[in-house]
């Protein structure tokens, strides 16, 4: 063992580390991504849900009841109901997270000691369940109405009512989400490192000499795995039925164009990475700057809803974050695809950018 050989070797490897700019960035962009992500992007305590109320009685003390709940912080109104029909309607498009319905005749429930107001719930996210019980707790004054000077609403009579996840089940929320992540998993990574694995094995040159164009090379390279990642949904959804009994409300098609969009949005990405590479572990590691803040901002494993707003916008560049309300709206709600127009427009508006980038970037050449 030689300590001058040892030491030559280490300065070699550093030497090597800090030309390596993808090395260096994830030496320390990973820490400082994740402290930021976790410390200040994640929060589990939900703030200013989009809510929409239906006031039926439309009196002093059913408005001073809807601005009790709003000064907890959990809602923020957004949409202004006739019925809790409508509500109901908002709620299965996605448009609102929680519904206050409001009865005519609350003023004598609430007198009675009645349940007077029913909070509707989308379960699908069972932390936007946790968060909707709050409001459940209020207390209620049970003085009539020309007495109250600040109605109050709880002690029983206001009910939360859980839609498509009344159980609460953890596997209903997470499965569908779960295509998404494995979809993004790999299909960035597979289309990542495929240019890159064309020059490492010497397959360009033979490229370079045929009469295929860039868009054509491209287009050929995400058509076989798009078939690879319908597959992969296939097994998801089969194996999500069949062990943890996940309903598919909405149409079968439906699920399978939502799956098809985000496959072509992730390949494309990836096309997109491959022409930056220079070797398939550098593509492996651009990929992996994707993957984390995917997963993490996407609303998958965090609510959405906690985040700040920046963040919030941030996510809206992400695929999987439109994805997951495409395949939540249609498996758990049932809603239909066309109801769901701006996230469809969202994911065709990246595929297209990200195909039209990795194009222009791409040239048929070995340098």
């Amino acid at each position: 063992m030689s300590l001058r050989r040892l030491f030559a070797i280490v300065v070699k490897e550093l030497r090597q580390m800090r030309r390596d700019r993808i090395t260096l960035a994830m030496i320390v962009g990973i820490p400082v991504m994740q402290l930021i992500l976790f410390g200040y992007a994640i929060n589990l305590n939900l703030r200013g849900l989009d809510t929409g109320v239906a006031d039926q009685a439309n009196t002093a003390a059913s408005r001073a009841v809807v601005m009790d709940m709003v000064a907890t912080g959990v809602i923020k109104p957004i949409r202004s109901a006739t019925s809790p029909q409508e509500l109901m309607e908002y709620l299965r498009r996605g448009e609102i997270s929680i519904g206050i319905a409001i009865p005519a005749d609350f003023d004598r429930r609430r007198y009675d000691g009645r349940e007077a107001v029913q909070v509707l719930v989308d379960g699908s996210d069972t932390v936007v369940q946790s968060a909707a019980i709050q409001l459940s707790q209020m207390p209620l004054d049970n003085t009539p109405t020309s007495n109250a000077k600040s109605p109050r609403i709880g002690g029983g009579q206001i009910s939360v009512v859980s839609f498509y996840n009344p159980e609460r089940r953890s596997a209903i929320n997470i499965v569908p989400g779960l295509i998404g992540v494995i979809l993004t998993m790999t299909m960035v990574l597979f289309t990542g490192v495929a240019i890159v694995r064309e020059r490492e094995r010497g397959n360009m040159e033979l490229l370079i000499a045929t009469p295929v164009t860039r868009s054509e090379l491209m287009i050929g390279k995400v058509l076989p795995y798009a078939a690879i990642g319908l597959v992969q949904t296939t097994v998801v959804l089969a194996l999500g039925v069949w062990l943890f009994d996940v309903p598919v409300r909405g149409g079968v098609f439906d699920v399978y164009l939502a799956s098809i969009l985000l496959i072509l949005a992730n390949l494309t990405l990836g096309l997109l990475i491959s022409t930056k590479a220079q070797s398939q572990f550098q593509a492996m590691q651009m990929t992996f700057f994707v993957f984390l803040p995917s997963i993490l901002l996407s609303g998958f494993m965090f609510p959405f809803a906690g985040m700040p707003k920046v963040v919030q916008w941030l996510a809206e560049a992400l695929p999987l974050t439109h994805f997951l309300r495409l395949i939540r709206g249609v498996m758990l709600r049932g809603a239909d695809l066309w109801e769901l127009w701006p996230d469809v427009l969202a994911l065709v508006a990246f595929t297209a950018v990200m195909m039209t980038l990795a194009i222009s970037r791409f040239r048929k050449r070995l340098d």
